[in-house]
This record gives structure tokens, C-alpha cells and sequence, in this order.
């Protein structure tokens, strides 16, 4: 008999890992919003190191206070998760700095079409035809938010969708290679290589120096600058960010199937556009819009489809 993959989780275990995900995108929905202002002054290696340092004694003190341990059980996996969404995060926050983050975002959610893509072709979960047309529905929908130009393309509309595609392969690695593992220790993990990341990006900028436009435009090539002072505020919401939205992510792909789980992720398509357009004025036209609509509904097919299984 054909050998069949299951990622099914009882049903309550589901329902957390839904909550969980949807607080996280609320979180992130709102302080992704905060990047294009850093973007303005500093560096992505900076902001990605900065972020970790004011992570790693939040993560510290929920550990002590029984969040969890530290120290994964795995760590060959829990690496190879840590280094796939760090990476990812690289491709996206670079995204947010330089394009709306309704595209940046609407990019990233290649994830959970990747998810199930991957998931078909190697782990042989098997899927119906209405979960087969919500994928596509998802994937017309992400083009028509990001609007690619076949005429003259930019290659920059594929920064968040690079994001996508490593977020996917990080999240299929959380939910079938380290349900075991601590949430904080997974985090720490991340936000290690996150850390380590980022001081490459500043050594790398400092060795081969890139020419370094002005304001966010600058964001990728910049190295360290000072003073930071006035960032501080935003730096310390990062920090917090950082913990709370990936610490929420991390156990709801450990709670639930991640193709279940990642389409609840969705909903960040709701806040940060609408925070982006309260603070900078970014309006989506029709089709972006029928393009958010097509991937929430997509989602929510896929979320019905596969707490059925079929």
C-alpha cells in the first residue's frame, strides 16, 4: 500500500495552534509596520543584531520563569529551523524597507502554498481537488497584489517571495522534525542565528562596501552607524516583537499541521496593510485588493480542507 504522510493533530491542538498564530500576525502586523522608519537610518545587519540583543535577556527571563528550557533536544534540527526562517526574515525585512508591505507580505505568502506543494510532492500527504484550486486561487491572488511587471520586470518583487520559500521550508522543518523541542529553545536558537546573521551583513559591508543610497533605500548595503538614541523606542519594540511573535509562531506550528497552521498566518494581510494605510498612506488598488480577498478565502478553504483531512 502507498505509504500516506499524516501531519493531523487532535482537534483541540488545532485550535490553539489557530490562536496562537493569529495573535502572532496581530503582533506583526503592527511592528513590521515600524521597519520602513529604521529603514530610514539604519542597516539590516544592524537592525537584525540590535533586535537580538534586546531579544536574548526577554527570552532569558521566560526561561527562568518556566517557559521552557533553553537548550533544544535536537540541536542539528533545531539549527537547520533557526538557520531556514532567519534567512527568510532576511529576504522579508528587506522587502518591508523597500516595497508597500502589502507586497512584502502578499510575497512571504508564497509560504503556505510552498507548504503544501512540498508537502504533496514529498511527503505524499494527499489532497482533493478543492484544496488543489484554493492553492492556485492563493497563488492568482498573491500576483495580483504583488503586480509584477512582465514588460519590464524587477527583480526586487522577488525579495519577499525568496522569504516564502525559505519560511516554508523553516516551518515544515517546525512541525515535522522538532514538535518535541522547547518553544523558548527554538527561539533561542533563532534568535542566535538571527544575531549571527546580522553581524555577517555588517562584516560583509565593511569588507566589500556597497554603494549606500539615501534613507530607506539604503536599508540592505548600510553597515553600523551612530548615534541609534533615536531609535531606541523602536529598537525595544522589535526586541519585544521578536520574542512574543516568534515564541506564538514557533508553538503553533508545534500544536498543529503546519498547512493548517500556516494559513491562519493570512490574517497579517488585514493589519499591516490597514496600519500602513492609517500611517503612510499606502492605498491598494482594486486588484490588490481583490488579490488579499482571493488569499484569505484560499486560506480559508485550506484551513476547513485540512482540519477534515480530505
Amino acid at each position: 500500500m502507498k505509504q500516506v504522510a499524516s501531519l493531523q493533530s487532535p482537534a483541540g491542538n488545532q485550535t490553539s495552534a489557530a490562536q496562537a498564530m493569529l495573535a502572532a500576525m496581530a503582533i506583526i502586523g503592527v511592528t513590521d509596520n515600524a521597519v520602513p522608519l529604521m529603514a530610514e537610518t539604519l542597516g539590516l545587519g544592524q537592525f537584525y543584531l540590535l533586535r537580538t540583543l534586546v531579544a536574548l535577556p526577554i527570552l532569558w527571563v521566560m526561561s527562568k520563569m518556566g517557559f521552557g528550557s533553553m537548550m533544544p533536544r535536537r540541536f542539528g534540527a533545531v539549527t537547520l529551523r533557526a538557520l531556514l526562517v532567519a534567512t527568510s526574515m532576511v529576504f522579508y525585512f528587506s522587502a518591508v524597507a523597500l516595497m508597500p508591505i502589502a507586497q512584502a507580505l502578499a510575497g512571504l505568502f508564497t509560504s503556505p502554498i510552498i507548504i503544501v506543494v512540498v508537502s504533496v510532492l514529498f511527503m505524499r500527504l494527499r489532497i482533493g481537488m478543492v484544496r488543489i484550486a484554493a492553492v492556485i486561487g492563493g497563488f492568482v491572488g498573491v500576483l495580483f497584489v504583488l503586480q509584477p511587471d512582465v514588460t519590464a520586470f524587477d527583480w526586487m518583487i522577488l525579495l519577499p517571495v525568496a522569504g516564502g520559500f525559505f519560511y516554508a521550508l523553516g516551518s515544515i522543518v517546525t512541525g515535522t522534525m522538532c514538535k518535541e523541542e522547547s518553544t523558548v529553545s527554538m527561539l533561542f536558537i533563532y534568535l542566535l542565528a538571527q544575531g549571527l546573521i546580522g553581524a555577517l551583513l555588517l562584516v560583509g559591508v565593511e569588507i566589500w562596501p556597497l554603494p549606500v543610497e539615501q534613507g530607506a533605500d539604503g536599508f540592505v548595503t548600510r553597515g553600523w552607524i551612530w548615534p541609534v538614541w533615536e531609535m531606541s523606542h523602536l529598537i525595544l519594540l522589535q526586541g519585544f516583537a521578536a520574542v512574543a511573535g516568534v515564541f506564538l509562531i514557533t508553538k503553533a506550528y508545534q500544536l498543529g499541521e503546519a498547512s493548517f497552521v500556516a494559513v491562519f498566518e493570512y490574517s497579517v494581510l488585514l493589519v499591516g496593510p490597514a496600519i500602513a494605510w492609517a500611517v503612510y498612506g499606502q492605498v491598494l488598488n482594486f486588484w490588490q485588493m481583490l488579490g488579499i480577498a482571493l488569499i484569505v478565502l484560499a486560506g480559508s478553504t485550506l484551513a476547513l480542507r485540512s482540519a477534515k483531512g480530505a
